[in-house]
Formats: structure tokens, C-alpha cells, sequence
């Protein structure tokens, strides 16, 4: 019975710690507003695969309920292509 709750202890402490240790990973993208028409690039993290399917999907909700339409992921990439893309993003680095 100790032997059993000492695996289930340690089991729960490292799935709750693998979220710690995963590699961040980030989007680029272009946005749009209609009416009248406005644009932005903007860099958002995402959360799980680091791909241009999990980036766009989660882009686009995160984008459409603040009213902005997104037209296309650019590229994904990890924390070191943050400080690169931080000046061209502007207001919408790290916004969404």
C-alpha cells in the first residue's frame, strides 16, 4: 500500500511539473479589421504542438474575439526568435 501511493505521489508530481518544462513556442501572423480596414503583425504563444495547425487555429479564436480576422501564420519558432520580432510587432507582441 505505501509502495502504491509513493508511485501515485510521484506519477501526479511529474505530470503536473512536464507543463514546466516544455519548450515554448510562439507565432507570427498578419491580421486584418474591416470598416474601416486596419492591419498588424503581431506574435502570440502557443499552447501545445509548436505547428502551423495548432498556431493558426488558435490564433484565429484568440484574433476573432477581439473583432480582427486573421490572413496568415508566418512562421512558428521558440523563445529565441522573440527579441527579433518584438520592434515589428509592436502593441500586438505578445497581445493576444
Amino acid at each position: 500500500m505505501k509502495h502504491t501511493l509513493a508511485l501515485l505521489c510521484t506519477a501526479a508530481s511529474l505530470l503536473l511539473a512536464a507543463p514546466a518544462f516544455a519548450e515554448s513556442c510562439y507565432a507570427d501572423y498578419k491580421a486584418k479589421q474591416d470598416n474601416p480596414l486596419r492591419l498588424h503583425y503581431g506574435v502570440i504563444q502557443i499552447v501545445g504542438p509548436c505547428d502551423t495547425e495548432a498556431a493558426k487555429s488558435q490564433t484565429s479564436s484568440r484574433l476573432q474575439a477581439e473583432g480582427w480576422t486573421l490572413l496568415s501564420i508566418l512562421s512558428t519558432f521558440g523563445a529565441d526568435g522573440l527579441a527579433e520580432r518584438k520592434q515589428s510587432a509592436g502593441p500586438y507582441y505578445l497581445r493576444f
